[in-house]
């Protein structure tokens, strides 16, 4: 029998990684385990963020890792980035949302659709958290239906005028900028980059969340505001530019989960070995065992779709239809190990000692974020019958 068996990778898939990329994993699971884990349930409970959180993941490499240094980044690979997204989710869903905002769909469409101008002025800003974004798509009437955005970009004199709501935007609260999407006369979609304090822009944080609260998250109110051609992101042009960035956050999401996913799975593991019941431990009864292992079977699974998943975009062969799977597969996994989790722990699975019922709250969240649980259905359908069937 196997002895010193690492639940965290039970089939060894870590075996092969390169020594810094370890370094950099470890050093997050370090932060996350020092820093962030025991305050999550007084943060959870206040929703009063530390503000330190941004500048210590900054100081890691958390924000964009797989960006080129020159951008902001470290140089890595997806892969690394994943495993980074991982050991932050396994913290807090919300705490893996700041970072994969900040990285996925701020820096990294500045980086892809940026004027040299544009990179120069905020990437080094972004990678250090001095400066933070966030990512205006979403409006309160479209949201698995981006293309019909009412958010409007009209033509005045040299410049433009934007108007329109975006709701649901995570870090909107305290960000300093947003990419925001809109639309022109003729339809034509735009990214922007938009200073939240100019003249026009409010935002306002949404209260009473049960789930993500780690997190911020607002809604941002665009009336006339005066939009230079500088601020326009000169490679962004048309749906598919914000279907790319949304694609980057897919991915560190598909990865992110396992980490929630193990943190129930270890919870509940170490409760069924030290609770007893009639004279043994809920270890030792075949039922509690065959959910033990059946959960980790499902987290053994997920974690080798996303390494796969993680080779392909490095060798850039990764498509949609499988970023879409592995998002909606792995979302649904975790949400099942947290809900056989807080069976094994019974009524104290329910209790802010456990860290099982923020999982399951955040995971009803990110189940419908980023593309809903239907949506990416129907993209993976689209890729292997070449036919759309989201109309």
């Amino acid at each position: 029998m196997r002895n010193n068996i690492n639940h965290l990778d039970y089939f060894n898939l870590e075996s092969n990684l390169d020594p810094d990329t370890l370094l950099v994993r470890d050093a997050v699971r370090d932060w996350v385990d020092k820093a962030v884990r025991p305050n999550l349930e007084k943060v959870a409970e206040s929703k009063k963020v530390p503000d330190n959180w941004f500048k210590e993941m900054a100081e890691l490499g958390c924000f964009g890792p797989s960006l080129s240094e020159e951008h902001g980044g470290l140089g890595m690979s997806d892969l690394a980035y994943g495993l980074i997204m991982q050991e932050l989710e396994r913290g807090d869903s919300g705490v893996r949302s700041m970072a994969s905002v900040q990285g996925a769909l701020v820096m990294y469409p500045i980086s892809i659709f940026g004027s040299p101008e544009q990179q120069s002025k905020y990437l080094k800003k972004l990678s250090l958290g001095n400066t933070i974004g966030c990512f205006g798509l979403t409006e309160p009437n479209h949201g698995s239906n981006p293309g019909g955005m009412e958010t409007s970009l009209v033509k005045d004199g040299a410049n433009y005028k934007l108007n329109g709501t975006k709701m649901w935007i995570t870090n909107a609260p305290v960000a300093d900028i947003s990419i925001i999407w809109a639309k022109d006369t003729e339809g034509k979609v735009y990214g922007i980059i938009l200073e939240l304090s100019k003249k026009g822009v409010s935002v306002e944080t949404i209260e009473n969340k049960w789930s993500m609260r780690t997190s911020l998250t607002g809604t941002i109110y665009l009336d006339d505001v005066i939009i230079e051609p500088g601020e326009i992101l000169p490679g962004a042009r048309g749906l598919k530019a914000a279907l790319k960035c949304l694609n980057k956050a897919r991915y560190g999401i598909a990865w992110g989960v396992i980490g929630a996913a193990q943190d129930c799975y270890e919870t509940a593991r170490k409760y069924a070995l030290e609770r007893t019941q009639f004279g043994k431990p809920l270890a030792a009864f075949q039922l509690v065992q065959k959910k033990l292992a059946e959960m980790l079977t499902k987290i053994t699974q997920a974690q080798a779709l996303v390494f796969q998943l993680g080779y392909l975009s490095d060798s850039g062969l990764v498509t949609n239809g499988q970023i879409s799977m592995a998002k909606r597969a792995n979302v649904e996994m975790a949400l099942d190990v947290a809900r056989i989790s807080r069976q094994i722990l019974g009524a104290m699975g329910i209790t802010q000692d456990y860290p099982i019922m923020r999982h399951i709250m955040n995971l009803e969240t990110v189940i419908t974020y980023e593309g809903t649980h239907d949506i990416h259905l129907l993209v993976t359908g689209q890729e292997i019958t070449g036919i759309s069937a989201f109309t």
